[in-house]
């Protein structure tokens, strides 16, 4: 007889440890480990420009991890950046509660599947408008934008691109700026 594993709930989420870097996605609990500080220097840059460009413009708030999202599915998710437009946000309470404008993931070689497809999948189906995956280990990133019940290719931008975005009109933001130097 085939022993399924019980589904966690938002319930057994709650119950973590204040601080726990985890996410609740599709009924499973997934624990990860602190970010390598390439990856937080990378995160770091791209909140920075971020934050001075919504700001600049009183586009809305920009939010870094951690910071739990959740969802309207249920599932709880600690994206490294989130966007919220000014008209969206009340969905900012104690945490995230509803469909932030734009989720930002940097992916971590220790679970890159988890950031590229299970994610995408997951942001599409609740409705998030826009999903970047910032990759260090290529120096891109890739822009995707809901079209229906799913992604489409706004741009695949590498380390000597402008990125652009439909929901921050107006950005030209120099990639070589986010990337760390390589050595």
């Amino acid at each position: 007889m085939l022993k399924l594993k019980p589904r966690k709930t938002v319930d057994d989420y709650m119950k973590l440890p204040e601080g726990t870097l985890a996410e609740l996605i599709e009924g499973e609990l997934f624990m990860t480990p602190s970010p390598k500080s390439v990856h937080q220097e990378i995160v770091e840059e791209l909140y920075s420009a971020l934050r001075q460009f919504v700001r600049a413009g009183s586009l809305g708030r920009v939010r870094l991890a951690p910071l739990d999202v959740h969802l309207p599915s249920g599932d709880i998710v600690q994206p490294d950046i989130l966007f919220i437009r000014t008209a969206n946000l009340g969905i900012v309470q104690d945490w995230i509660r509803g469909v932030p404008d734009v989720l930002i993931e940097v992916v971590s070689p220790e679970h890159p599947e988890r950031d590229r497809l299970v994610k995408r999948g997951l942001y599409a189906r609740n409705g998030v408008s826009e999903f970047w995956i910032v990759d260090p280990a290529t120096r891109t990133v890739e822009v995707l934008v809901l079209d229906g019940p799913a992604y489409a290719s706004h741009g695949y931008f590498d380390s000597a691109d402008a990125l652009t975005s439909p929901a921050f009109a107006g950005l030209s933001l120099p990639l070589a700026e986010i990337f760390p130097p390589q050595p």
